[in-house]
């Protein structure tokens, strides 16, 4: 197992799908781990391009046949990554890009350990953390509440990974990030 797992974490509204996203366009040898979710699919989201889309059902009977590294339930829905994926990724010598929240982060370090690098990307504050998730316009208030407060107990996390940015401004942030693809990379 010689591949690389880097794992990009942080809470809703911190501009993480930004930064991943042209992260992506610069490093293309970083493949991108599609996981598994139930919850629903978004405008302008891909099924098996951005997540693997499936069940309650399907995703409960997934967990009985332990399929998963991690799995969470988070904001009413499951999210989980898969072994096969991330075993056979290893074996091939693969870069793989994972966005995972704390729970996930945390059972690639059990597993994977130094071989698993996390990035914690954290807001300039839980007020502005708010505010973009409420710009989003994609929530109820009772989501958007609930993230705020799963935002505060992840953001008391920020200092137990590899990594920690602080996307205060998109540009600065993401060279802080590319800076931290590049010692992954070495």
């Amino acid at each position: 197992m010689s591949g690389k797992i880097i794992v990009i974490c942080a809470p809703s509204g911190t501009g993480k799908s930004t930064l991943i996203s042209r992260l992506k366009d610069e490093y293309p040898g970083l493949e991108w781990s599609v996981s598994c979710t139930t919850r629903p699919i978004r405008a302008g989201e891909i099924n098996g391009k951005d997540y693997h889309f499936i069940s309650k059902e399907s995703f409960e009977q997934q967990i009985k046949e332990d399929q998963f590294i991690e799995w969470a339930k988070v904001h009413s829905n499951y999210y989980g990554t898969s072994k096969l994926f991330v075993s056979k990724g290893l074996a091939e010598d693969r870069k793989m890009l994972f966005d995972l929240d704390v729970q996930g982060a945390d059972a690639m370090k059990k597993i994977y350990g130094k071989q698993a690098q996390v990035i914690f990307i954290e807001p300039p504050s839980v007020e502005e953390l708010e505010k973009r998730l409420r710009l989003r316009g994609t929530d109820k208030d009772q989501v958007i509440v609930e993230r705020v407060e799963n935002a505060k107990r992840e953001l008391a996390r920020k200092n137990d990974y590899d990594f920690l940015i602080m996307n205060d401004d998109v540009d600065e942030a993401y060279k802080s990030l590319k800076n931290a693809i590049e010692r992954i990379l070495k």
